[in-house]
């Protein structure tokens, strides 16, 4: 009896691990696929110490969480390396990173982009434009300006070390400003 018991809670267990869970901080919506409960929990707490109002994005993300993945985001999803996720707090940068592409992906127009890639100083505004260095692209310097804006702790792995540095594009509260015009439009 003792060992059917252990064989259940063992299916249950894998059952569940393989299942979307869904999720919620600071309004986002979002699921998860893969990743232990640690590394769940992380993204959690990245995106709760964001002041940044998630639930703006009006759709579903899936966050897939597998070890050794480079981290980035498509429309409507999010692949985070579960190694990283294992540092703590110093990879909540790249979480709410990924999650403002998702900004980016799902509120944003052409003429957003090109007024945004202008007020961030980006070469271009993403891949698929030209090549440029990742610095260079102004959807890298919205997220990573994103990141920095909202969650201004020391903490931050984008802190800001020099004017030059992606995440600080514009100063927090002049990009706070133009991101709320921005989105209060894009809801119209």
């Amino acid at each position: 009896m003792r060992r059917h018991l252990l064989i259940a809670a063992a299916a249950a267990a894998l059952l569940s691990a393989a299942a979307p869970a869904p999720a919620s901080a600071r309004g986002a919506d979002y699921v998860f696929d893969g990743g232990a409960a640690p590394a769940r929990a992380e993204v959690r707490r990245a995106l709760a110490a964001s002041a940044f109002d998630w639930s703006v994005i009006p759709e579903r993300v899936v966050v897939h969480v597998r070890p050794g993945v480079d981290s980035h985001a498509t429309p409507g999803h999010v692949w985070l390396d579960e190694e990283l996720l294992r540092s703590g707090r110093f990879a909540w940068a790249v979480v709410q990173d990924e999650f403002a592409h998702q900004v980016d992906f799902f509120l944003f127009d052409t003429a957003v982009r090109e007024r945004l890639n202008r007020e961030l100083g980006g070469r271009m505004w993403c891949y698929g434009e030209g090549r440029a260095a990742h610095g260079e692209y102004g959807c890298e310097r919205f997220a990573s300006t994103l990141v920095w804006s909202y969650w201004q702790s020391p903490d931050n792995a984008y802190r800001p070390r020099s004017a030059r540095d992606e995440s600080a594009a514009l100063a927090p509260a002049r990009f706070r400003a133009l991101l709320a015009s921005v989105i209060t439009a894009s809801r119209r």
